[in-house]
């Protein structure tokens, strides 16, 4: 009888310490570990986009539920209205106007070695970085690029055109081409003349790119879930397959299946739909996306890592109209005027959600106004290390918690040397905007919009505030320092 008390005794410590059967392992909090950061940045992902933001006909309850349980914000701004320019504010945490990447072009805009980027930052704290997916910032990066730029891994794109193409034959490991059985690429397809080695158009269609980041990703969460991490998730979604849209009508590629010799889209639920083909692919797309959200969110669970991981959701910039998609079919940005290369709201103003259990009350929302270039002072607020000196923004961590007295910036400044070169800045209620900068065929043009009163920047006030005007002016001479390939005002046509 005593040795049947002895086991049960040992066999209900056992059950105690162990956790019932089905229950995900708890990890031992350490309090002097930092969290683990999880940043997921979507590619050409409109305001409208998600259901949590006004969606309406599609659904992303994955994401949803990411801002029911954490912060959703209604004033967060990418770096750029485009990718290359828009991720170098991300990770060196340096406003547009001094970056030294501003757009998608020339060859040789690539981050400096001298700066200072947001793995190298906080990497004092222990973090093992990786980035997953698509780097494309600047051009003309080595194959090592990231691993140059302080990330311990990298697997995915390298070049954003080479993005373009979600069955690719080849993405980088490390800096090391591995090659992807199943995909072949017609070159013959890419219209630009000298786009990268692997643009084009996919001709065999068997391994999408979505599906190998995800195993990455998962693959990295498993192996460094005893110790802190920060894992860079960029996916190369929704944007389009430009070169395929000119080829094919098609540009929004989405998982194939082979019926009767020809590769056919798999568009799942929207297979039906009365929808255009590239609508349904869009559709399908951001579906994949939420779906990705939901595997990483369980993933974290599993793993025990919850309530030590800082998971943030948002978008590169506005929504595109590329590969035959169209940005009003989904209402792609509400209310908001504009889209991808304006520098109107929906060009850069992105969804941001942000979940921390336990930290960041569940279902809260913020109209905190910061950008891409407050993300590094944040993370390294939440990884206990000092900002670069060079750095331009600030932590937003204090709203995020509810706690302390948040700084807000004195104001937000873009640039964009496409279609004529464009400048914006946003200061409290008022938003200033430039166009034809560079364009020596047309006089510049200026408006100010009031958007409280005017979101859909509709009614242009340029001519009541003269004072204000002036004012804004003169901040945007002050933000914009010139880049050493080109420049802003000297107004040639952008090649």
């Amino acid at each position: 009888m005593k040795l049947f008390l002895s086991y049960l005794i040992v066999s209900l410590f056992l059950l105690m310490a162990c956790g019932s059967p089905g229950t995900a392992p708890q990890q031992e909090k350490d309090s002097s570990r930092p969290p683990n950061i999880i940043y997921i940045l979507v590619d050409d992902l409109g305001y409208g986009d998600v259901g949590c933001y006004g969606q309406q006909t599609l659904s992303t309850p994955h994401i949803d539920q990411l801002a029911t349980d954490g912060m959703r914000f209604t004033q967060h701004y990418a770096g750029a209205t485009v990718c290359a320019p828009s991720r170098a504010s991300l990770i060196t945490g340096k406003q547009p106007g001094r970056s030294s990447v501003r757009g998608n072009g020339p060859v040789g805009q690539i981050l400096q070695k001298e700066e200072i980027t947001l793995p190298e930052a906080i990497k004092p704290a222990g973090y093992r970085s990786a980035i997953i997916g698509k780097w494309g910032i600047g051009n003309g990066m080595k194959p090592d690029d990231p691993l140059q730029n302080g990330f311990d891994e990298a697997y995915g794109y390298i070049n954003m055109w080479h993005a373009h193409n979600f069955f690719p034959e080849f993405l980088y490991k490390n800096g090391e081409k591995v090659m992807l059985e199943g995909n072949v690429v017609d070159s013959s397809y890419a219209y630009w003349k000298g786009m990268p080695e692997g643009t084009g158009v996919a001709k065999e269609k068997q391994r999408y790119t979505l599906f190998e980041f995800e195993r990455e990703a998962m693959d990295f969460i498993e192996r460094n879930k005893g110790s802190s991490f920060f894992l860079y998730l960029a996916l190369n979604m929704p944007h389009a397959n430009n070169e395929a849209g000119r080829f094919t009508g098609d540009g929004m590629e989405v998982p194939m299946r082979q019926e009767d010799g020809q590769w056919v889209a798999e568009y799942g639920q929207f297979e039906d739909k009365d929808w255009p083909g590239p609508e349904k692919g869009f559709a399908r797309m951001m579906e994949l996306i939420d779906n990705t959200v939901g595997k990483l969110e369980r993933k974290v669970a599993e793993l025990g890592l919850t309530e030590n991981t800082l998971i943030i959701f948002t978008s590169d910039n506005g929504p595109h109209e590329e590969g035959k998609h169209r940005v009003d079919f989904f209402d792609s940005n509400g209310r908001l005027r504009g889209k991808k290369r304006d520098l109107y709201e929906g060009g850069i103003r992105v969804p941001m959600i942000a979940k921390w259990p336990g930290k960041i009350e569940a279902g809260s929302e913020s109209d905190h106004l910061c950008a891409f270039w407050d993300v590094m002072p944040t993370f390294c607020e939440v990884a206990g290390v000092a900002v670069p000196q060079d750095a331009d923004g600030m932590s937003f961590l204090p709203t995020l918690l509810g706690k302390g007295e948040q700084e807000q910036a004195p104001y937000l400044y873009w640039e964009f040397y496409e279609q004529g070169g464009k400048q914006a800045i946003r200061q409290g209620e008022w938003k200033f905007v430039k166009l034809h900068v560079r364009d020596e065929r047309k006089d510049v043009v200026r408006e100010l919009y009031h958007l409280p009163t005017d979101l859909s920047e509709e009614v242009n006030l340029i001519e009541q505030h003269p004072d204000l005007v002036e004012k804004l002016d003169k901040l945007m001479e002050e933000a914009h320092q010139e880049h050493e390939l080109f420049s802003l005002f000297s107004r040639p046509e952008s090649p």
